[in-house]
């Protein structure tokens, strides 16, 4: 098990280390559908995308998560709406991969069937965040390449999804890991989650 832990935190600190900043995010695996759209895309499960399942979203479950975003009026609400809308496709997702069972955290559950790490959970909001923006339904904010913190010297490495308000420019982590499977992930200011924040 810490051989598991360290090989994980190693592929953390090498991937954001050699991560281009502005041009495209760099994923831990080739397979991955890197342009994904509802109707077929991948997710990673069980630490650093050691498996990935592909997945195909119904048109009305599409349309399910359309509907978060019939009132959109401004960058707040969207993050509002972004939240939800990432706690639906979890939930969907789930069901289909198993992953329903994703606990919050890693280290508790480590190794268990259908458990995510931060990887995998960046990996995963990344491409639900890259289908919502490409269908139109993401107006006020841009997608960011991943982020990571720690490094070993400020604590364990941990990766969160990231997005852009497109007026401020201010950026935004997108961060489930600290839940479990379908709850609405935390959307705070990247400095402040970059200084080692977690929820209280």
């Amino acid at each position: 098990m810490i051989w598991k832990i360290f090989s994980i935190c190693l592929v953390v600190m090498l991937m954001t280390m050699t991560a281009p900043t502005a041009i495209a995010d760099t994923f831990t695996r080739e397979d991955l559908i890197t342009e994904p759209v509802p109707s077929r895309f991948t997710v990673c499960y069980h630490g650093t995308c050691e498996d990935i399942a592909e997945v195909n979203l119904s048109t009305e479950q599409w349309r399910n998560i359309q509907s978060v975003f019939k009132d959109n009026a401004n960058p707040q609400q969207e993050r509002n709406n972004i939240r939800l809308a990432i706690a639906r496709l979890e939930t969907m997702v789930g069901k289909i991969t198993g992953t329903y069972v994703d606990k919050a955290g890693t280290f508790a559950h480590l190794g268990e069937e259908g458990q995510l790490d931060c990887i995998d959970e960046s990996t995963n909001t990344t491409f639900y965040l890259t289908m919502m923006i490409h269908d139109g339904l993401i107006r006020w904010h841009d997608l960011e390449d991943r982020e990571t913190r720690g490094y070993f010297l400020l604590g364990w490495p941990h990766t969160t999804a990231v997005i852009s308000d497109r007026q401020s420019g201010q950026k935004y982590a997108v961060d489930s890991w600290f839940l479990d499977n379908g709850e609405a992930p935390y959307i705070l200011p990247l400095e402040q989650w970059d200084s080692g924040w977690e929820p209280s």
